[in-house]
């Protein structure tokens, strides 16, 4: 069996099992373990593939970082009910912005059976969500690697074509003073959806409320309403804002 074959056949085995060992290829394909090597070597400079100790692994272009996967999984139980509540917010036909938010991030599993259209600067959502019933829209821009996101003035230009029927979003902080964000980059992109929308929800769990970060970019008139699961003492200057609460406190 010739290169292009072998190709054919480990890159098969990648998509069906997602890695391939070195002893188990050289039997499939009747090979030795040098020549098997070899073929992965190859491969791998082609940048079709990642070398292992032992074999490879699939190489995915939307694959989500470790650190962005632990950041999700902080508080997941809190964050998840509080998608919970975010998905029973969004009808089929609607189109929603969802940004690179960790929480955010989480309402992807509660909406993949939903006939709606996603807007999104997060490359981790456009994978999680791109085979289901749910269409997409990629924000184009410059790529921020540690966000696994896309911002900028492109990206801000992008979002302004577009009106979206809601809005879900992350915060760095929010307080009864205003909206807090990391960066401009988070806070410009926040913005945009924001006024692009017609109806903006908040996802946030309790670490966030009262939390103020040096980068204060806008008032609470920003946003309709907050999904949280914050107990109601530390809500109080926030509603009284007139934004909704839609609390997710077990």
């Amino acid at each position: 069996m010739n290169f292009p074959k072998r190709k054919q056949k480990i890159l098969a085995q990648l998509d069906k099992d997602g890695e391939v060992d070195v002893k188990q290829l050289a039997d499939d394909l009747q090979i030795s373990e040098i020549t098997a090597r070899r073929d992965l070597n190859q491969l791998a400079a082609d940048g079709l593939l990642y070398r292992t100790h032992g074999g490879a692994t699939k190489v995915n272009p939307f694959e989500k970082p470790h650190d962005f996967l632990n950041k999700g999984a902080q508080n997941a139980t809190a964050k998840d009910e509080i998608c919970r509540i975010a998905a029973g917010q969004i009808n089929d036909g609607d189109v929603i912005f969802m940004d690179c938010g960790s929480t955010v991030f989480r309402l992807c599993q509660f909406i993949k059976n939903k006939k709606i259209k996603v807007i999104t600067n997060s490359l981790p959502v456009i994978y999680e969500l791109q085979n289901c019933s749910v269409s997409l829209n990629i924000i184009g821009g410059e790529f921020d690697k540690e966000r696994q996101a896309v911002h900028g003035s492109m990206a801000i230009e992008h979002i302004s074509k577009y009106r979206a029927s809601k809005a879900f979003l992350g915060i760095d902080g929010i307080s009864k003073n205003g909206l807090f964000a990391g960066s401009e980059n988070e806070a410009s992109i926040t913005t945009s959806f924001a006024a692009n929308s017609a109806y903006t929800y908040l996802l946030c769990d309790a670490s966030k409320i009262g939390r103020e970060s040096y980068l204060r970019f806008a008032d609470l008139s920003l946003i309709n309403a907050i999904i949280t699961d914050a107990a109601i003492d530390k809500l109080l200057g926030i509603e009284e804002q007139g934004i909704i609460i839609l609390n997710a406190k077990k």
